[in-house]
């Protein structure tokens, strides 16, 4: 007698997912009006931009006069990726330059061992390792999208923690939650804002000046919180929700850590180049108003740069280079895929019908109201699609119009977009980052929410007032 099968329920593949999402578009195209509004250039703060004009939304026949047929049926579900990808190839050519520079900067150790030395320096003043790492790890996230990067720190701080008394919540919160809400206030992080801002067709960051307020203002709140949670720790640390946890985990992780490791003249001059073409970045963006192509110029200049700082070979940078494309490839199909969605959306004409239901959903809002749907939405959506960059592709076609329709800057839909998708990763059990590093530091979800609910409260609320704001401006 065979044995009996058990039905176990599981979250279905992301890519699994996205297609899903393109088959009810394609169905959607057979149950909504198709229709559309009149469109007409218009000068904004971020250059012309072609603009729905409100109140001129009007339903369109299913099968034109030429014969051509609205309805989307089996053969354009399947053409639907590669249509995606298509669409915004311009974007997933910054995608797979900026994975094959960031890991040739990866395989320099520069970053890894920069960070080692400012905690050594520190010494006796212990305290103030945790906001200068909390602002390292926020510059990260803010900058260059470090989320994946986060896993070796885990394991290097943790003992550091443990020695100086504290618990292994404060590495948790230290590493992850520093980065992540560096993350969702995104400056020029390319996985989120330039990515957002490039499917949205706006140039130049325009609110970069804000950006870094932002910044700023988050980053104040969760070290203020995490540094004032460790001394409490420390104080009474069998108060620590992880206690009797990190008792074993300090005999596994005693004596981990070597600080003796010298950073080589060749490593230096990595940091300083990346630090320059960073600079560089924010220059472009403000003065010049860089879009993608100059962009994808200034990232490939740093990797070879660093490549060769870092005294590789010719055939060394071109293999890293290739090893980072091969790991930013998922994230770049995600991309592609979720512009699948927009390409038979767009094909049926129902965009502007769901434009036009949700503009008359917020028409009487004012800014924060709208700020708040804008963000429940992308919520909502982070749970099917975590990555920042497809949240982008799939969300921004739908959402900078609707900006327009509203009269407000489709930079707030950007901002919703930064803030609604990481905090709610920070929540998520399907967030990768997140789960990753709870399981490193072998926390459990409870022990995390039970933590954290709090401050996720407050940098929720700041997120849709940034969203408000942003909007008005």
């Amino acid at each position: 007698m065979g044995e009996k099968k058990t039905f176990k329920l599981h979250m279905p593949h992301v890519l699994t997912l996205i297609f899903f999402l393109i088959v009810v578009v394609a169905v959607l195209t057979w149950i909504l009006p198709s229709g559309e509004f009149d469109r007409t250039m218009m000068e904004t703060s971020t250059g012309e931009r072609s603009v729905a004009v409100a109140g001129t939304y009007h339903v369109v026949d299913k099968i034109a006069e030429d014969g051509t047929d609205l309805r989307q049926g089996f053969a354009q579900v399947l053409m639907a990726p590669g249509k995606g990808i298509q669409s915004i190839i311009e974007v997933l050519a910054f995608v797979f330059i900026i994975g094959g520079v960031f890991q040739i900067m990866a395989k320099t150790n520069a970053l890894n061992l920069g960070i080692q030395k400012v905690v050594k320096k520190l010494g006796a003043k212990e305290i103030l390792i945790i906001p200068i790492l909390m602002v390292l790890f926020g510059l990260g996230g803010s900058t260059f999208g470090m989320s994946d990067e986060l896993v070796p720190f885990y394991l290097l701080i943790m003992p550091i923690m443990f020695a100086m008394g504290y618990d292994s919540m404060t590495t948790f919160m230290t590493v992850c939650l520093a980065a992540t809400v560096g993350y969702a206030a995104s400056t020029i992080n390319p996985f989120c804002v330039l990515i957002a801002q490039g499917v949205a067709g706006i140039q130049g960051n325009p609110q970069l000046g804000f950006r870094m307020v932002q910044w700023v203002i988050v980053m104040a709140v969760i070290i203020a919180f995490v540094t004032w949670r460790a001394l409490q720790v420390k104080k009474h640390p069998e108060k620590s929700i992880t206690y009797q946890d990190d008792i074993q985990k300090k005999n596994e992780m005693a004596a981990k850590v070597d600080f003796n490791a010298d950073m080589t003249l060749r490593q230096k001059l990595v940091l300083v180049i990346f630090l320059g073409g960073m600079l560089m970045v924010v220059i472009g963006l403000v003065k010049f108003g860089w879009y993608m192509n100059e962009l994808s110029m200034c990232f490939l200049g740093m990797g070879l740069l660093m490549g060769i700082a870092a005294g590789f070979t010719e055939t060394e940078i071109a293999e890293e280079f290739l090893y980072g494309v091969k790991d930013i490839t998922f994230a770049a199909m995600v991309i592609g895929f979720c512009s699948g969605i927009m390409v038979v959306a767009q094909d049926g004409m129902i965009i502007d019908t769901i434009l036009n239901a949700l503009s008359n959903m917020v028409a009487n809002s004012n800014n924060a109201m709208f700020a708040a749907v804008m963000y429940l939405v992308q919520s909502i959506l982070t749970l099917l699609v975590p990555s920042s960059s497809g949240l982008a592709a799939l969300s921004m076609p739908v959402m900078a119009p609707l900006c327009d329709l509203h009269g407000v800057n489709p930079e707030a839909a950007v901002t919703a977009l930064q803030y609604a998708n990481q905090l709610t990763n920070l929540m998520s059990p399907v967030a990768g980052t997140t789960v990753a590093g709870l399981a490193i530091c072998r926390i459990t979800f409870g022990q995390w929410w039970k933590t954290i609910w709090k401050v996720f409260l407050i940098l929720t609320v700041l997120g849709i007032v940034f969203c408000a704001i942003s909007a008005g401006m």
